[in-house]
């Protein structure tokens, strides 16, 4: 009784202060998640979001394998069911299908960036795992007030609730594929992906927060030209002139399909990059990283 008095005396406080609400929210998703346990931690936070490709989907064999680490977490992208997130050992993922491993552009770009010295000692890495296989803008899933684009702000705030010290140093992005399939403009793109960056860069008060975009799947991108040509060219435009920003290229990134050929019948998958083109994916938007911040 002793512990849930003073449980409620804070909850209490928190509610009285101004935005008292929102911090109810975001400790109720940090204390029902078990993220708290980790509040100790000091954390740099690479934040990915978009579609399944950011989210990992490709299969095949790698060289240099990612190996989990301690110094490398990582929230889901799917609260649980009182609305919490957790954190655990990031790894990646297993296909349901057949318990294939898949890559995954974040942790790739994770382990570049501590190879590369920039994890200061004492802290961890903390990947935000916000993407959703088949979303889009135009399907009414990340622009300001979707679901998906308001539970990615709600990891943001939970993450960076936990400790103080915590900093989100990058935002990856992979997305288009849906705005291709609904036949999205250059216009249209151009003004939802510019709302988007400047979304995430405002939450979290750093106008200059590096983003990263990147490109289709060639071979699926060659077989549909005209409906990728406007999502794409929008993509690299707003990237290439909203400053702090890049836009990666995946010439000679090989597709699922050209990787391991039809999975258990489920026909060509040309659409998701494979396990290999993620790890090289993941390379080429870190050394882009490193062409914002100067390096």
């Amino acid at each position: 009784m002793h512990i849930l008095s003073i449980f409620l005396s804070i909850w209490l406080v928190l509610a009285a202060i101004p935005g008292g609400g929102e911090n109810l929210r975001i400790q109720w998703q940090i204390l029902s998640g078990g993220a708290w346990a980790y509040r100790e931690t000091a954390y740099d936070i690479i934040l990915l979001a978009g579609q399944s490709n950011m989210g990992g989907c490709g299969v095949g064999p790698v060289e240099n394998e990612y190996r989990p680490s301690n110094l490398v977490q990582l929230m889901p992208q799917k609260p649980n069911f009182l609305g919490g997130f957790g954190i655990e050992k990031a790894a990646e993922n297993r296909r349901s299908s057949d318990k294939k491993p898949e890559g995954n552009i974040g942790l790739i770009f994770a382990r570049a960036y501590i190879e590369a010295g920039l994890l200061e000692c004492g802290r961890k890495v903390l990947i935000l795992k916000a993407p959703a296989g088949g979303t889009g803008f135009l399907k009414g899933d990340w622009r300001p007030g979707d679901y998906y684009y308001q539970n990615m702000l709600a990891m943001l705030d939970a993450a960076l609730a936990l400790n103080k010290n915590n900093r989100v140093v990058a935002a990856l992005w992979h997305q288009g594929e849906g705005e291709v399939l609904y036949g999205a403009t250059y216009e249209q793109q151009t003004e939802n992906l510019t709302a988007l960056i400047g979304g995430i860069r405002g939450h979290v008060g750093d106008p200059e927060l590096p983003f990263i975009a990147g490109d289709f799947v060639p071979e699926w991108r060659d077989a549909n030209p005209a409906a990728c040509a406007p999502v794409s060219g929008a993509s690299r435009d707003v990237c290439n002139s909203i400053g702090r920003a890049a836009f990666v290229e995946s010439d000679g990134l090989t597709s699922n399909y050209q990787a391991v050929g039809e999975v258990n019948g489920g026909g060509p998958d040309s659409i998701h990059f494979s396990r290999e083109a993620l790890y090289e994916f993941g390379q080429r938007y870190f050394d882009a990283y490193l062409g914002i911040m100067g390096g």
